[in-house]
């Protein structure tokens, strides 16, 4: 089983214009970098957990539901007397999402060190992610779970930056960092990488992070694809599959499921695992990825595929 850790929101999306100034229409759809990736795994057949703060509010009870109806297990959930996050989000005309949240005092930053649950040998891996390491109390608690744990079992992490809850990217590149040292396998999109690093070269950027417990770190770079930086085997891409794009929310989340179900199904998913994979089955772990990643592009909003979809 892999457990998910981070915040659970809802993304509240821009509907077309009504022709009517005193009206705004939104579609409201269950969300979160974090959520999505363990909604993603239970749809690609893999057991997932989610530990996260839950609102006991309306909306909380709906982000309860869709939990139970994706089969994500629920036992690592801490339910909060705190609101839950809205996300507004507007779309661009390439598909690109912009957001901007609201969740000062909600219930998914209001996890705290003494919520860390005693994982047995069922987890297998961890993974963290998004504005959940820099707001607090969620990073301190999420940063402790992840120092805690990263030499017992495998810890994966994308920073996905969203800089509208945290907007001071000296603290991501502090927090970043911090995660990073943890971390067996890095996922970022060259977006990411651009705003943490923009003097930096992602090679550069990618050998600081292979120093520590980092085996492999793979950015995505959208239209162009995937590249991965290995210890080893040296860095390569793999082309993205044309599709056409409805929108990219959710993206870069199911090309993050897409990698721990990779590995999953093959008994990889163990930090002792990584250095001996090889360039063949990392070109594959990529490839699967890319294309789960462009099937959610065809649809609108996170609607990440299942297993039988990813061909």
């Amino acid at each position: 089983m892999y457990l998910v850790c981070g915040e659970a929101l809802f993304d509240f999306f821009c509907q077309p214009d009504s022709g009517q100034s005193n009206k705004v229409g939104y579609q409201a759809i269950a969300g979160g970098s974090p959520f999505n990736v363990a909604v993603g795994l239970r749809r690609l057949g893999i057991d997932a957990g989610f530990f996260a703060g839950i609102s006991s509010d309306y909306l909380g009870k709906r982000l309860l539901t869709v939990l139970a109806e994706e089969g994500v297990r629920d036992d690592f959930l801490v339910h909060i007397d705190a609101p839950t996050t809205l996300s507004m989000v507007a779309v661009g005309a390439d598909g690109s999402p912009q957001y901007s949240f609201r969740g000062e005092g909600c219930a998914d930053r209001m996890l705290s060190v003494e919520h860390l649950p005693t994982l047995d040998d069922s987890v297998r891996g961890l993974h963290v992610g998004s504005f959940s390491l820099v707001v607090q109390p969620v990073a301190e608690a999420l940063l402790t779970l992840v120092r805690r744990e990263s030499g017992k079992r495998l810890i994966t992490f994308d920073p996905n930056v969203r800089l509208n809850p945290a907007p001071s990217i000296e603290l991501w590149r502090s927090q970043v960092a911090k995660f990073a040292e943890h971390a067996h396998i890095i996922k970022v999109s060259d977006e990411d990488l651009e705003l943490l690093y923009p003097q930096k070269d992602a090679a550069a950027v990618a050998e600081g992070w292979l120093k520590d417990n980092c085996q492999w770190v793979i950015m995505t770079r959208g239209r162009q694809g995937a590249t991965v930086f290995t210890r080893a085997l040296g860095t390569w891409s793999v082309a993205a599959r044309k599709v056409e794009t409805v929108d990219t929310v959710g993206a870069g989340d199911t090309f993050q499921a897409a990698l721990i179900a990779f590995l999953t199904e093959r008994g990889l998913d163990a930090p002792s695992a990584l250095a001996g994979v090889d360039r063949e089955t990392l070109t594959k772990m990529l490839e699967f990825a890319v294309t789960a990643a462009a099937v959610t592009c065809t649809r609108e909003g996170p609607d990440l595929p299942y297993r039988a979809e990813v061909v």
